[in-house]
């Protein structure tokens, strides 16, 4: 049901805006005032879709009922502002599924047929020429920690994942984009080794999923607890996996590698376009090279492209691939870079990402475009989808 923007107060507008992009799964909501009136869009699949235009006094309204459920301050309107604040909202449950109920037996949302869930948001004001922009991220439980085999990954490369998760040390990199599906490959890989008698701490900026039986932990740079400190304090409570949100500095890439060639399996994330430019980039930020060679075992790097709608993989061309409603949803688009003696020697000699990816090709290196055209060629995703996620 179309959303009545004039109609309804700040704190209605608000529920009903944020309950029905998480229906949608939509992952990001924008609202970025203009000259005359202020953008609202959303964030699905990957893409980010304008929904609407409102007033500046609807935006007031409900720029002032979301600072205040993630209580930022009212009247700091000059400088960017973090917060969180979390929602319920409810769908209706599936066939033979038991509804939570209080201790009285009364259903704990009030509707028999229904169950309700958590939604966390994170909120991020900045200061813009015609007002704060307001960007609002949406952390749903429901789209979950899927397994290996979920994400669309080719079976080749899913075994050989499950096979790094197993390893007793070394460093696992997962590289790409903002919103390119990392921390959902990096939990997948995780949940492969769940049980198996290891301790797993993780390290995050924030946590997005909750996985039992770890440890999970959220810096907080305020109060100096960051992703190099909490490294170094989460190497003193003995852990045989680590999950690190992002490598963001040399201090965080130097303690991470160290704990990878002591005994560690180091799990964490980095920003490259391609999986073998992780290697230069972390020799740019001052990894020894001594260091980075024995405790590097793969680097994975990702694209999420969305697939065509059943619709229109039976229509074929009747579709439009420019149009949002040809899609109906993602899978992740890989490259894996696995090291070798021979790379080792590489990286040793400092030589260029020409010479590593010659060499990975020589041993079996497939590219995110090679997978991309096979995934074009059996008609899952279209030749614009994988130019507009990948290039």
């Amino acid at each position: 049901m179309p959303i009545d923007f004039a109609a309804l107060d700040g704190e209605t507008l608000l529920k009903e805006l944020q309950e029905d992009c998480t229906r949608q799964g939509a992952s990001d909501i924008h609202l970025s005032p203009q000259k005359k009136d202020v953008r609202l869009e959303v964030r699905l699949h990957g893409v980010l879709q304008q929904i609407a235009s409102v007033t500046p006094k609807t935006y007031a309204e409900l720029l002032r009922r979301i600072k205040f459920e993630s209580k930022l301050k009212l009247n700091i309107t000059n400088i960017p502002q973090d917060g969180q604040y979390t929602f319920q909202v409810s769908q209706k449950t599936p066939q033979g599924e038991r509804i939570r109920t209080a201790e009285n037996g009364e259903p704990l949302d009030g509707t028999r047929g229904e169950r309700s869930r958590t939604v966390n948001v994170r909120v991020a004001t900045l200061p813009s020429r015609f007002g704060e922009a307001l960007t609002l991220r949406l952390l749903d439980p429901d789209r979950g920690i899927l397994p290996l085999e979920k994400l669309g990954f080719p079976a080749e490369i899913s075994k050989t994942l499950e096979e790094l998760a197993d390893l007793p040390h070394g460093l696992i990199l997962v590289t790409g984009p903002t919103g390119s599906g990392k921390t959902t490959t990096l939990y997948a890989l995780l949940s492969t080794i769940v049980g198996k008698a290891r301790n797993i701490i993780t390290l995050e900026d924030p946590v997005e999923y909750e996985l039992a039986g770890i440890i999970q932990s959220e810096i907080d740079p305020a109060h100096d607890y960051t992703f190099a400190s909490g490294l170094r304090s989460i190497l003193r409570h003995d852990p045989d996996v680590i999950l690190v949100g992002e490598i963001r500095d040399l201090e965080t890439a130097q303690t991470a590698v160290n704990a990878s060639l002591t005994g560690h399996l180091v799990l964490s994330t980095l920003h490259t376009n391609s999986a073998i430019e992780a290697v230069p980039r972390l020799l740019s930020m001052g990894v020894s090279p001594y260091t980075l060679a024995p405790a590097l075992r793969a680097v994975l790097a990702q694209r999420l492209v969305r697939t065509l709608s059943d619709d229109c993989r039976v229509k074929g061309a009747a579709c439009d691939p420019a149009s949002n409603s040809s899609y109906g949803g993602q899978i992740s688009v890989p490259e894996l870079f696995l090291m070798s003696p021979a790379i080792g020697q590489l990286i040793l000699s400092l030589e260029q990402t020409a010479a590593l990816e010659k060499q990975a090709r020589t041993e079996g290196f497939v590219s995110m475009q090679d997978w991309a055209a096979k995934i074009v060629a059996q008609g899952i995703s279209t030749p614009f989808e994988v130019a507009r996620a990948i290039g």
